[in-house]
């Protein structure tokens, strides 16, 4: 349920299966952060590496505030030092943007076409003050293939891993 957008800008020659990692920054980025992230990005995948053999990878920054990272794992399997390089880059632009992507308390819902966050103990009045609604677009950022990226990561709220927590029949 992505938007055609994004879509576009997905690799098609990568594998379904594809391993992939999805960050959620703790803010949306201008512009100027955007093409700079993105040149980041590119510079670290252009040379990623698994014990010396190159990764057919691919990073961006979507909905300016996610950086998704691919790895077609068809010619060369990612490893724990390769993932530990993309880990260090995400830190890296972590301090250089002061922003958090490790916040696993965050969601985010696609709200008028804009990523729109809230904390997840919020959540919950959000639905019954109708500000969300069990159709509100959530991000699924437990994604971890290409498959699942392009199926999955943007689902109702009645459809996502959130709905068994939450008492969906206060937004009808």
């Amino acid at each position: 349920m992505l938007t055609q957008e994004v879509l576009t800008l997905i690799p098609n020659d990568f594998s379904d299966h594809s391993r992939v990692w999805i960050y959620q920054g703790s803010r949306p980025f201008i512009t100027k952060e955007q093409k700079e992230i993105d040149e980041q990005l590119h510079q670290f995948y252009a040379q990623w590496q698994a014990h010396g053999e190159p990764v057919k990878g691919w990073a961006k920054l979507l909905f300016n505030q996610f950086i998704v990272v691919m790895a077609d794992e068809t010619g060369t399997n990612v490893t724990g030092c390769s993932t530990d390089g993309m880990v260090r880059v995400i830190k890296s632009l972590e301090r250089q943007y002061e922003v958090n992507f490790f916040d696993r308390m965050t969601l985010t819902f696609l709200i008028a076409e804009k990523a729109e966050m809230l904390p997840f103990s919020q959540v919950q009045y959000a639905l019954e003050k109708g500000y969300i609604n069990e159709h509100t677009l959530t991000f699924n950022n437990i994604a971890t293939t290409k498959k699942e990226l392009l199926e999955s990561w943007l689902v109702p709220l009645k459809e996502s891993w959130l709905a068994a927590r939450l008492n969906l029949s206060v937004a009808n």
